[in-house]
């Protein structure tokens, strides 16, 4: 009996190393992979060995005679990919691209930042070299996006967590929290103390709305929104307030909205067993939130958000799901079964009109609309202290929706560290192939970036480890190359560095 991969996947291809007839795809060296929402099994070659799911992270592989019935999508989907795609299961020739690792001339290593592309790039470092590591971390406890990014009721993806938590503990790794680098300890200092530094520090900025009013009222940020349920201690306890909030409409249909549409809507009493905030699970228990309207820019043909988080949302047969906007179930229809928005294709049908009817009049309980086509035009505060969305479809119609919360989520974009060079334009630190660069296109000696930093905020956790090991295979090389023609090696005599941690 084949296994299948399901919702959890992360794409750190973990999986495919260990299998003994590769039928896992796509690859790393093949074109789609990190842009496909799952890697895949192929069932007419797997081997029933078991191995990629001992390899799996985040349990996100299973024999298919084991699926649940809300996860037998994913046995259809696994053979899928395979229904008309020529794959080669042989295996590439071996390539041995690292150098003998006494030729690498790096001691210490300074990793700015303890999320998933920070501990990828430590693992690789660890693997590669003698080098020791220090994590700097400005929270008081190590993990980033991978602890207080992914959402509480997704505990298979959150054990990518336990994952990494045995890094923390090498002997050659030291984890310095508290630590906000550019706030009383600057990067040239931790550059001095280190051989090389690595910055990922992610991207933790909204993206600009350009229709929000300086002057008018602003949506509030999923990105606080996901912090409070999941229990970041930057985000207070009270920085959320659901008293009062019937409807919210998320500005944005990535992920992170759905998560948020999930959870808002969610029994309570299902998110027990979760790792939610108490102080969220409390306020969700006293909130009677009726309606979470979802909008989406564009046609469901682009949808941002993965295919098995829209799957997870409308197998929750309690809280039904519907779709709205010009020409919608004509284009969900006609998507191919593996396309994000194609467990729409039964959802029930509404009329843009009915977006701005009050909900005593809508006559249904507790639901989910996705609104496709329909471009927010601006903010207003309404009657009665509630907030009014103005937009239009694609087809020209205009769109008036009253919420009393609208919630941004439409990405997120890094914010500048001291000392680096930053590109405001894509939100990202300077950068060619993960070496940092100004703007005039020079290389900062020794530094380095990985993750949503270097690229953007895009992709998932599994697609941080490709992109830290190949900035990590540059900072080796330009190792090698430093040391090269030298007579034998010295070890150099770090300073200590002085840290200001924060109280």
């Amino acid at each position: 009996m084949a296994f299948a991969i399901t919702q959890n996947c992360c794409n750190d291809a973990s999986c495919l190393s260990v299998c003994p007839v590769n039928c896992i795809h796509p690859t790393p060296d093949e074109p789609d992979f990190g842009t496909t929402d799952l890697l895949y099994i192929d069932p007419r070659s797997c081997i029933d060995c078991g191995a990629c799911a001992d390899a799996c992270p985040v349990d996100a592989i299973t024999r298919v005679n084991r699926l649940t019935p809300e996860q037998q999508v994913y046995a259809d989907l696994n053979a899928d990919y395979y229904r008309d795609r020529p794959v080669d299961n042989a295996w590439g020739a071996p390539r041995f691209p690292l150098p003998n690792i006494g030729d690498v001339t790096l001691d210490s290593v300074a990793v700015i930042g303890t999320g998933p592309a920070a501990c990828y790039a430590a693992t690789a470092i660890l693997r590669q070299t003698n080098a020791r590591v220090t994590f700097y971390e400005r929270l008081a406890v190590p993990g980033g996006l991978a602890r207080f990014g992914v959402a509480p009721d997704h505990l298979g993806t959150r054990r990518i967590g336990e994952h990494f938590r045995p890094l923390f503990a090498h002997p050659r790794v030291t984890v310095r929290t508290g630590v906000e680098v550019g706030v009383g300890t600057s990067v040239d200092a931790i550059r001095a103390a280190h051989d090389a530094v690595v910055v990922a520090v992610g991207a933790d900025r909204d993206r600009t709305l350009p229709w929000v009013e300086a002057d008018g009222p602003n949506p509030f940020s999923a990105r606080t929104l996901v912090g409070w349920y999941t229990g970041h201690p930057g985000v207070a306890a009270d920085a959320v307030d659901l008293r009062g909030v019937r409807r919210v409409v998320v500005v944005g249909n990535g992920n992170v909205a759905l998560d948020a549409a999930r959870i808002l809507t969610a029994d309570p009493e299902s998110l027990v067993d979760t790792e939610i905030a108490p102080h969220a699970l409390a306020a969700l228990r006293e909130a009677d939130v009726a309606e979470v309207v979802v909008l989406a820019r564009r046609g469901p043909e682009h949808a941002a958000f993965t295919r098995p988080e829209c799957q997870a949302l409308v197998s929750r047969t309690e809280v039904p799901v519907s779709i709205a906007g010009p020409g919608a179930a004509d284009a969900v229809a006609a998507l191919p079964f593996s396309a994000s928005a194609a467990p729409l294709a039964d959802a029930p049908v509404l009329e843009l009109a009915d977006l701005g009817r009050t909900l005593e009049s809508a006559g249904h309980g507790r639901r989910i609309v996705f609104a496709f086509g329909v471009d927010p035009r601006g903010l207003e505060t309404g009657d009665g202290g509630g907030l009014c969305l103005t937009a239009q479809a694609t087809d020209g119609t205009p769109v008036t929706v009253d919420a009393d919360l609208v919630l941004q989520a439409a990405g997120y974009r890094g914010a500048p560290l001291p000392g680096v060079p930053f590109d405001e334009d894509r939100g990202t630190v300077r950068n060619q192939d993960g070496r940092v660069t100004r703007a005039d296109g020079s290389l900062v000696p020794r530094t380095y970036v990985v993750g949503w930093a270097k690229r953007g905020a895009t992709g998932g956790i599994g697609d941080n480890k490709a992109d830290a090991e190949a900035t990590v295979d540059a900072m080796i090389a330009d190792s090698v190359r430093a040391g090269a023609g030298s007579v034998g090696r010295v070890r150099r005599r770090l300073p200590l560095l002085p840290v200001s941690r924060r109280s």
